[in-house]
């Protein structure tokens, strides 16, 4: 028995096709979607292109009706999905639905694009067709390059590293960073001045002018435990050069003693006079 799609392409069937078109039973379909103005007529067409896509989807999924066939075929259905939306067009512009917005993607997922060529799609066997594989094969066209003036709007002062420190991360570690060099380098010294046979003292600490007492020389103590823990050799801490002789403790006294005594020898003196 003949197949459905072979008794359709019989010289019968097509006279008959032809005999009803000239008998007015069955209207044939306007050239241009804009020259049918009734909504309802514009509907029916548009369901006559959907079956006869479906028809064709059908027929192309037999790989044995040859390349030429095949290449007829996969022309048709794309030819009939462009015809299909000029009337969906034209039934939008008549205040009808709008189906390229909101209707169902009939036929897009059987079809498939080639890279870098929208709007043409190969459905069924025509996907395997000689030349046709390698093009889906290919890799994508690159993205295309940004333009200076795209490239500058990203550039800020975050782009130059001048809030680097405002998320306080990086601080403590370059302290944590730079404290372990200082220790490196002071051992690696140390080591150097031994191995000469030279004698490194640490400085003594100076006595404390103005002793702390109660709270005040317990919360000093526990920061000075602290220091001794991170920076054991006090490289962190400030230094001081003077450029000037600073007396001690002792210097300041003895010149205080000497200024009271001078106050009185004055004061003993006016009283005298």
């Amino acid at each position: 028995m003949a197949r459905n799609a072979e008794k359709a392409m019989t010289t019968l069937a097509r006279w008959r096709a032809a005999k009803e078109v000239e008998s007015g039973e069955k209207e044939r379909r306007p050239y241009l979607a804009s020259e049918c103005g009734d909504l309802p007529r514009c509907e029916k067409f548009r369901l006559e292109i959907i079956r006869e896509i479906s028809k064709k989807v059908a027929q192309i999924q037999n790989a044995g009706l040859g390349e030429f066939r095949i290449r007829d075929l996969n022309d048709e259905i794309n030819k009939l999905l462009r015809e299909k939306r000029h009337w969906e067009n034209q039934i939008s512009s008549l205040g009808g639905p709008h189906y390229r917005r909101y209707g169902p993607k009939m036929f897009d997922a059987e079809g498939r694009e080639v890279p870098g060529n929208r709007g043409y799609k190969y459905f069924g066997a025509a996907k395997d067709l000689p030349g046709v594989r390698e093009l889906f094969e290919q890799d994508p066209p690159p993205p295309p390059r940004k333009s200076r003036a795209e490239l500058m709007k990203d550039v800020d002062a975050e782009y130059y590293g001048y809030r680097d420190d405002e998320d306080g991360v990086l601080i403590p570690l370059e302290e944590r960073i730079e404290r372990a060099a200082l220790q490196k380098a002071v051992q690696e010294w140390r080591e150097k001045m031994a191995r000469d046979g030279r004698i490194v003292d640490d400085e003594e600490e100076d006595e404390e002018i103005y002793p702390l007492s109660g709270p005040a020389r317990e919360a000093a103590e526990d920061a000075k435990a602290r220091a001794a823990v991170e920076d054991p050799h006090g490289l962190l801490a400030p230094k001081f050069t003077a450029h000037v002789p600073v007396p001690t403790q002792q210097d300041v006294q003895e010149a205080l003693l000497r200024k009271r005594k001078q106050e009185l020898l004055e004061k003993y003196a006016g009283g005298a006079n």
